[in-house]
């Protein structure tokens, strides 16, 4: 036993010595790329490539490593010995604490820059396609203050800074609404003014707690899992309606009362206020009642002409200028004269089949969620559009050669399905029964690829389209049309 004990503690200081060995440090080494994630790439002296998170290409720096790969390092910038020209100062002050904006630095051409080459290099390595001319990347016109939708926490247990943990001072009140850190599930950032979403949501929000905690009304403990006030989710439109969300955890009526109230009362613009009284482990509101305390129920886009009644639960675009951008570049991509038959996969609430409805003979919308299904019918409804229909199914199973018998064989197929891409079935199903088009719009330009990729003996890539929903962030929307090879 004696012996046990002893080699558990030498393994052990064996092991931390090993740690301690492969955290290198690297000097003046310039960082060359910006790649998935949003992480920036540096060459170590030795061939490994350096990931990092706080640095701009064409940065030299000091680095310090702290996780080691066969292949690669994880590090971040210690000191900066020359600043990139790309360089830009970050307009928020969280801005290296929140994983929101982890481009702020970066300045917004250079962003649409690594985007667009992202798109391309993805569809050449893992597609190992025959691209055509690149259509530059769409940038948006307003790069911050662009989300119409935002989700912020409520804790008791405020995430604290190096220099207030180092201060020593016993801080009484840690009540926060705000952001997750990243990799912290129980850690939330208290958010000042966030460059996301547009007035009036910072003063909501700011007002909100300020109230709460003047009312002592307790925020969620996630450990413990008490407490009453739990998140916020505000919505906004093109059209100025806006939408409150309030999630309690467990409430009196009185709690509801004093909430609500406050919010309807201070905010008048509000066009719809809702609460959610959830006491369940997780903070996803899809399984839960939504009651509406004031105003309707949804609120109004406008897209046009047509209207999308979006409620508590509905996906929608989160960029709404730039959804309108993407969602015509579709339907000038789809070519559609006005006798074609179009199938639209993934179809959510069916704003896509909609919007290219007018141009086209029938739309067949297919979507796995029932509430999207309910929400799609009751918009194309709304909106007098008479030549769509929407069904509901796992798209792997309903999608067979049934369905295509009952509602008829599609000349083109729109396809937005979420970031795992398609089902290997449901491609396999595509290539069955070959349709002369297929608009591809995606989320990942990774399984994008990989898709196009499954496609490529009967498709021939015509057009590729990038999108940029996301400014200040990583991602990127990406359209690509195909025809079918003669």
């Amino acid at each position: 036993m004696l012996f046990q004990r002893d080699s558990i503690f030498f393994y052990s200081i064996f092991a931390s010595m090993r740690r301690k060995k492969e955290k290198k440090e690297f000097f003046e080494v310039e960082v060359i790329d910006a790649g998935a994630k949003g992480k920036s790439i540096a060459k170590a002296p030795d061939g490994k490539v350096i990931f990092l998170n706080n640095a701009v290409p064409g940065d030299v720096i000091d680095v310090q490593t702290f996780k080691k790969r066969k292949g690669y390092y994880e590090g971040k910038a210690t000191q900066f010995h020359k600043l990139s020209e790309h360089r830009e100062t970050p307009k928020c002050t969280h801005f290296g604490t929140c994983g929101g904006c982890k481009w702020q630095h970066m300045k917004y051409d250079q962003q649409l820059f690594f985007k667009q080459k992202e798109v391309t290099n993805n569809l050449q390595r893992i597609g190992k396609v025959e691209l055509p001319e690149v259509t530059p990347i769409l940038g948006c016109a307003h790069p911050y203050f662009y989300r119409n939708k935002m989700e912020f926490s409520f804790s008791n247990n405020r995430w604290l800074s190096l220099e207030e943990i180092n201060a020593d001072k016993t801080i009484d009140n840690r009540n926060v609404l705000g952001f997750h850190i990243p990799g912290m599930w129980d850690k939330i950032l208290d958010i000042d003014k966030c460059w996301l979403q547009a007035d009036p949501s910072n003063a909501i929000r700011n007002e909100l707690k300020a109230f709460a905690k003047t009312q002592n009304i307790p925020f969620f403990d996630p450990k413990q899992q008490s407490g009453v006030l739990r998140t916020l989710m505000i919505r906004t439109t093109s059209t100025k309606e806006i939408m409150v969300v309030v999630q309690f955890f467990l409430a009196t009526k009185l709690h509801i009362e004093t909430i609500m109230g406050f919010l309807k009362n201070s905010f008048p613009e509000i066009t719809s206020l809702q609460y959610v009284i959830n006491p369940k482990g997780n903070d996803t509101i899809y399984d839960q009642e939504v009651v509406c305390y004031y105003g309707r129920n949804y609120i109004l886009e406008e897209m046009e002409g047509l209207q999308f009644k979006i409620n508590a639960k509905s996906f929608y675009q989160t960029n709404s200028e730039q959804a309108y951008n993407l969602y015509k570049i579709t339907r000038d991509f789809a070519g559609l004269t006005g006798s074609e038959l179009v199938y639209d996969l993934y179809t959510g609430t069916g704003t896509i089949a909609q919007f290219v409805a007018k141009k086209a003979k029938k739309v067949v919308g297919v979507e796995a969620v029932p509430d999207a299904i309910k929400a799609a019918k009751e918009n194309a409804e709304h909106n007098k559009i008479d030549n769509v229909e929407f069904f509901v199914g796992d798209m792997k199973t309903v999608f067979n050669s049934e369905f295509i018998n009952t509602h008829g064989h599609p000349n083109v197929i729109i396809t937005d399905p979420p970031r795992d891409g398609m089902h290997k079935d449901v491609i396999q199903q595509i290539l069955n029964i070959l349709p002369e088009k297929i608009v591809y719009v995606s989320c990942n330009n990774a399984t994008q690829a990989r898709d196009l990729a499954l496609m490529d003996s009967k498709y021939k890539i015509i057009k590729t389209q990038a999108v940029d929903m996301f400014p200040q962030t990583h991602h990127v929307e990406n359209v690509v049309l195909l025809k079918k090879r003669i």
